[in-house]
């Protein structure tokens, strides 16, 4: 039994002699209030105070935990964290106002009108674009320091990834895309995304940023590459693999 303990983004780490893992023991006592979830026979819940003062433990952004952890004990504690906070945001009923209690380890039903919610995913689509030798790469607004990354955006209710791909890269660069194709997904617990990844070549068009979402964005070879994103994104998957190509 391992327990993966939130303190808000950041989680839990037990120190040990080669470098972290999930603790095997709670490292807390639980609050009466406190809800403490099943996850593929593991614990999770959230605290309320960082432990800051056992040195047995260290608090570690979960993107960070990437570096300190396994790939599965990364990607299990993103799973975690997103189902922490579909707990945190379904306490009551959207349709009566009733409190919502626990039907299975991944579902709640009302008590007053019997309504059942279950953990809903944010999906997103993400593209590489080639032009050449070449790659589309921008910097959004909210990206909060100056890494550039991949045209992205969230997938709107009736429409296909195709289509919210196609869309996204007109209305952010003026772009029109061609040979599109699938690369690869990843969850996204930040806090609860689903990135769909595709690569596509350019077809048309002179770039006309949306300044809305991004500041940024222009034309890179492979020698003359900007700060770009994290291993642990998609988006540095594509580039990755883009990169390969370009060998």
């Amino acid at each position: 039994m391992r327990y993966f303990v939130f303190c808000q983004s950041d989680i839990v780490l037990e120190k040990t002699p080669d470098g972290y893992q999930i603790p095997t023991e709670m490292p807390t006592e639980l609050k009466p209030w406190t809800t403490v979830m099943n996850v593929d026979g593991e614990k999770a819940y959230r605290i309320d105070q960082p432990l800051l003062e056992d040195h047995r433990y260290e608090m570690c952004g979960l993107r960070q935990s990437y570096y300190k952890l396994s790939q599965a004990d990364y990607v299990k504690a993103g799973k975690c964290h997103e189902l922490l906070y579909w707990d945190q945001n379904t306490k009551f009923c959207g349709v009566c106002g009733g409190p919502m209690r626990f039907h299975t380890d991944i579902s709640k039903r009302c008590e007053h009108c019997g309504k059942e919610v279950w953990p809903q995913l944010a999906t997103a689509v993400i593209v590489l674009v080639r032009k050449d030798e070449e790659v589309l790469l921008v910097h959004a607004n909210n990206f909060r320091t100056d890494f550039y990354g991949l045209v992205a955006g969230f997938v709107e209710t009736g429409e296909t990834l195709e289509e919210a791909v196609h869309r996204e890269v007109m209305e952010e660069t003026g772009l029109h895309i061609k040979n599109l194709q699938y690369f690869g997904s990843q969850p996204w617990p930040y806090p609860c995304g689903l990135m769909v990844g595709f690569t596509a070549d350019y077809d048309s068009g002179k770039i006309h940023l949306q300044r809305s979402e991004l500041s940024k964005g222009a034309w890179f070879d492979k020698d003359h590459l900007p700060h770009i994103p994290e291993k642990l994104s998609i988006a540095r998957q594509l580039i990755d693999h883009w990169l390969e190509e370009q060998q």
